[in-house]
């Protein structure tokens, strides 16, 4: 499988994570509000059909919690899918939701 290309835009309010997979048309997002230094709202996934069942989703939620952890930030899971996978992931995402 081709390796998921992850990147991060930032505003001074907001963060954007777009991955894509070569040879794939569109890209999967997920996006952020940054309520604090501390604290952030996942309020929204997007995966297009071409990359579902691929992991790109779970990749951009293991992305997010990655960075979120290194910046000692907590996660509100708003996001239907950010909330789903937490649940199904409680003991790895326990330390840094909100």
């Amino acid at each position: 499988m081709t390796d998921i290309k992850i990147t991060r835009t930032d505003t001074d309010s907001k963060a954007r994570y777009t991955a894509k997979l070569d040879g794939v048309a569109g890209e999967g997002e997920l996006t952020l509000s940054k309520v604090s230094d501390m604290l952030i709202i996942v309020n929204h996934t997007a995966v297009p059909d071409a990359m579902r069942g691929m992991g790109v989703a779970g990749a951009l939620a293991l992305r997010v919690i990655a960075d979120a952890r290194q910046a000692g930030q907590k996660i509100v899971p708003l996001c239907p899918f950010m909330s789903s996978y937490v649940s199904r992931h409680k003991a790895e995402t326990a330390d840094i939701i909100s």
